[in-house]
């Protein structure tokens, strides 16, 4: 879903969603929050992002799914704009890097809508994350974007990750970041039931917290079946609970199974978005086919491996 810029005075920026391929639950701080490790991806199935200049900063929606994206202050968008504001403001070498205070301008934003949202694949979080690439890029000031990613967790901690939208490894809170590159092309389908799933629900279910970390290979295969069999040797430590919650969940996966040359079936983050992955383009678009034909009130689409770059 690449955008082709019909006005040049807006510029686009993609927010792909977010897939954990693999996700362990390894231990929980004393403030509550958990410790994952977590094999990360991202598509090129996503939402678009268009900024321009304006008088005051201000959201717009389109889209298939607009309807279901809350517009105000508490929008992941606009709270994206105020912090990534606070965070070049409070640098103190802002001077040397060449971040002039005044050119840090309002946006009108218009955001298209494609993913569903609350559906574990990162939505809100990738539009946090397009919108500050896109201010930055507007406000000539892209080469702080790292120094930007280490502190942009306090939106939440799938934003830094989403920032990156490379193939990453992912420990800590969410909040440490190792590119994984390489990895083969990813035919996959994406599939949602149309239900939503409470993320701290999800964790409040779990039944064990302290599982043990990713076995990560010294070099992650490049074939695709390869990659999927040691993903098999992995987990998403989620996954049981999010089903105790929403059963609908398990019927998404064995679908997904049971069609044609599917290598991996899995949910992804707290759900209910579901993945498979397939050793070719045309498996993952006929598997698609089926799934549509099967789960016609499901969200389901064909897609691919996407990178910002090389990582």
């Amino acid at each position: 879903m690449k955008s082709t810029n019909p006005n040049p005075d807006w510029h686009w920026e993609h927010a792909p969603a977010k897939i954990n391929l693999a996700l362990h639950v390894t231990g929980q701080r004393d403030d509550g929050y958990h410790l994952l490790d977590t094999l990360v991806v991202f598509t090129e199935m996503g939402d678009r992002l268009s900024a321009v200049q304006a008088v005051n900063d201000s959201l717009s929606l389109t889209g298939p799914r607009a309807d279901d994206v809350p517009i105000g202050p508490d929008n992941l968008v606009l709270k994206a704009l105020s912090i990534v504001r606070d965070i070049l403001y409070e640098m103190p070498d802002r001077t040397a890097l060449g971040i002039d205070n005044t050119a840090l301008f309002p946006l009108a934003i218009t955001l298209e809508k494609h993913l569903p949202t609350a559906s574990g694949i990162g939505g809100g979080s990738a539009d946090a994350a397009a919108a500050v690439r896109l201010a930055l890029k507007l406000w000539g000031v892209e080469h702080v974007l790292d120094r930007v990613v280490e502190l942009m967790g306090r939106l939440g901690a799938d934003v830094p990750m989403c920032l990156r939208s490379y193939p990453l490894q992912a420990t800590g809170i969410g909040d440490h970041l190792t590119a994984v590159p390489g990895l083969p092309d990813l035919p996959m389908i994406l599939v949602n039931p149309g239900c939503a799933v409470s993320t701290p629900d999800v964790f409040q279910a779990l039944t064990c917290r302290t599982h043990a970390p990713l076995h990560v290979p010294d070099t992650w295969p490049l074939s695709i079946p390869s990659l999927a069999e040691t993903l098999t040797l992995m987990r998403n430590d989620l996954q049981a609970a999010a089903i105790g919650l929403q059963p609908e969940i398990r019927v998404v996966l064995d679908v997904i199974s049971k069609t044609p040359n599917c290598l991996l079936a899995r949910m992804s983050g707290s759900g209910a978005t579901c993945f498979g992955l397939y050793p070719t383009h045309k498996d993952a678009d006929d598997a698609a086919r089926i799934i549509r034909r099967n789960l016609p009130g499901a969200w389901c689409v064909s897609t691919r491996l996407y990178s910002r770059a090389d990582g």
